[in-house]
């Protein structure tokens, strides 16, 4: 568990961290001189054997509030730092916006500095802080008065913060492995060392990670917290990652560690954006700063009516300078202006749209199940990968089967999901194509699976499902490599079965050298080609080559002149056979190329063999 400090510059909050832990969480040289926090600081709180809280100490300079949110997201519990010789300061209340923005679920105030002030001025501090917290996470949270010169109150603190602590809930390790990486450095006989808070899943020794934005991978040498070896990196710990195989100038903060294929970087995010005050408005060109975990990217957002104004949620798309790895849940703040300051913030709806103008959710702030309904509208025939969803979501790993299973408006066609009307519009339009087929090929057995599916559009699983879905409606059949309407035959009019009779007599009268397709085409009309293939299905006719038909008697006639003439084992090329046929080099070649496919002879390198019956 994170309890992560907060507060004004000055306000006491090193030397509190300090009274409570024993650790100088100032590491710096230049913070010893200045006597401020610049950057992040890290110390465990150990309560019991049970229970070990990491505590991450953050600056309150407002010229370091960019390290002061790199601390703070992924914090499970705050600790509000106020002295109590100046009271409520303006970093006091943009620290406690930022918590708000980045749903932090509680935690405990403490009044330093009692020391200085007398119980008068105590008193009027403590209901300038209930006023403050009023309509926060903080609100009802415990208040403690502390001086670490004297020591009163930290015990009592230490308390609060266990009592508060163990009545939070703790993070499940059965999820997607995420760490957001707040420091890097080199360790003598260890090489490249990462560390961060775990925000989901967990880590053990020797596996591999990622190293996103990016495609850098390492293998895990060792794992520690709090300076100790450990077994795994749990969620909500403070850890050390030891890598192998990756420069300490490849990873810093920003870089955040996967270990699921599934993570996917992104320069677009579908979120909702709320702002701390109505003006000024923010609109598509206003420049922006987007913190995500220890990420801090330049963005602009694009809300659905152009502008964002008020402090109510809106949807909105983030476009961001450079990519980010998020997932739906995270919370993030934007800053603006000049100077810097915190003029908002929201919740990522989808860190990976289908394309990087899709249009905002207004359904956003919905549950997981709105967020996949919107995202399997929006992908389409494209679908949404099965295995992506514990990200695109939100939800642990069997939490998304759970829900992918159950929603009745999605359907699973091998590793994707889509929506149920778009399988229902493409079962529709596989009945269209055929009926379409028969329309205009009154001749043909129906159209073939491989066609249909081209026409379709969709990819090959989703292709199979809907031909499946149309068998079992009833719609279609197949037969043999066509689908057709169920019950369909071709039906000849008079004038196409007086044409059919005519075109067997041609091709009987031709013998062993018939007409190719395109001259009895121009001979006999255009449906000549259609009649042809319907002859060959009903076994009266035999297509010997793309080109070319011949009557099954003919070429019974000349399969069994091959095996009178032609002795087993004997090669015999091509010469020979022509004399054995009795035709030009022009049908001959055609003819044997179709005896080898149809296991009459067979092809070797001194000519053809006949293959014993």
């Amino acid at each position: 568990m994170i309890l992560g400090t907060a507060g004004h510059v000055d306000h006491g909050k090193t030397a509190l961290v300090r009274a409570l832990t024993g650790v100088d969480t100032d590491r710096l040289a230049e913070e010893k001189r200045r006597g401020i926090t610049i950057d992040l600081g890290f110390a465990p709180l150990r309560i019991d054997d049970d229970l070990t809280i990491g505590v991450v100490d953050v600056p309150g300079h407002e010229a370091f509030v960019r390290n002061m949110l790199a601390g703070a997201t992924g914090v499970d519990l705050a600790l509000l730092v106020v002295a109590a010789d100046e009271g409520v300061m303006p970093q006091t209340r943009e620290h406690l916006a930022i918590l708000r923005l980045l749903g932090v679920r509680g935690g405990v105030i403490a009044l330093t500095k009692t020391d200085l002030v007398d119980a008068e001025w105590l008193g009027l501090v403590r209901e300038e802080l209930d006023e403050l917290v009023a309509g926060t996470p903080l609100e009802g949270a415990p208040a403690v008065g502390t001086s670490v010169v004297t020591g009163d109150g930290i015990a009592a603190l230490r308390e609060a913060i266990t009592r508060v602590a163990r009545a939070a809930p703790s993070r499940q390790p059965d999820d997607l492995f995420r760490l957001p990486v707040d420091r890097s450095f080199t360790v003598r006989g260890t090489g490249t060392v990462v560390t961060g808070t775990v925000w989901s899943g967990m880590l053990r020794r020797d596996e591999t990670v990622r190293l996103m934005p990016g495609s850098r991978r390492a293998r895990v040498r060792g794992v520690e917290s709090h300076g100790a070896p450990v077994a795994a990196a749990l969620p909500g710990m403070r850890s050390a990652i030891a890598l192998a195989g990756i420069d300490v100038g490849d990873v810093g903060r920003g870089t955040v560690l996967v270990t699921d294929p599934s993570w996917r970087e992104s320069r677009t995010l579908l979120a909702d954006v709320t702002l701390l005050a109505p003006d000024p408005p923010i609109g598509p060109r206003t420049a922006l700063r987007f913190h995500l975990g220890t990420s801090e990217v330049g963005a602009r957002v694009i809300a659905r009516r152009e502008t964002l104004s008020g402090a109510e949620p809106a949807p909105a798309r983030i476009a961001l300078d450079e990519p980010v790895v998020a997932r739906a849940g995270d919370r993030f703040v934007l800053r603006g202006g000049s100077p810097l300051v915190t003029v908002g913030g929201g919740v990522v709806v989808d860190p990976t749209p289908e394309h990087r103008r899709s249009r905002a959710n207004p359904a956003g702030r919905g549950d997981a199940r709105e967020r996949l309904r919107y995202a399997l509208a929006a992908a389409g025939t494209r679908g949404i990968e099965t295995a992506s969803l514990p990200v695109r979501i939100g939800l642990r790993p069997d939490e998304a089967a759970v829900l992918a299973g159950m929603l009745p408006d999605a359907v699973q066609a091998g590793d994707r999901l889509y929506e149920a009307p778009v399988v229902a519009q493409l079962v529709e339009r596989l009945r269209e194509f055929v009926r379409a087929h028969h329309a205009d090929n009154p001749l043909e057995d129906g159209a073939s699976l491989q066609s249909v599916r081209a026409r379709l559009g969709a990819s090959s699983e989703l292709a199979e499902e809907v031909v499946r879905r149309s068998l079992a409606r009833g719609d279609v059949e197949i037969a043999g490599p066509v689908l057709r309407e169920c019950g369909w035959a071709p039906r000849l009019t008079a004038a196409e079965e007086r044409a059919s009779a005519d075109l067997r007599a041609a091709l009987e009268r031709a013998g062993r050298e018939p007409p190719g397709i395109a001259e009895l085409s121009e001979e006999r009309g255009p449906t000549t080609a259609s009649l042809l293939r319907l002859l060959e299905r009903t076994g009266v006719l035999v297509q010997v080559d793309a080109d070319r038909y011949y009557v099954r008697s003919a070429v019974e006639e000349m399969i069994a002149a091959l095996r009178g003439a032609m002795q087993p084992g004997r090669e015999y090329g091509p010469p020979e056979l022509r004399d054995i046929l009795g035709f030009s080099r022009k049908f001959l070649i055609p003819f044997l190329e179709y005896c080898d496919r149809a296991g009459i002879t067979e092809r070797r390198p001194g000519g053809r063999v006949i293959i014993a019956v």
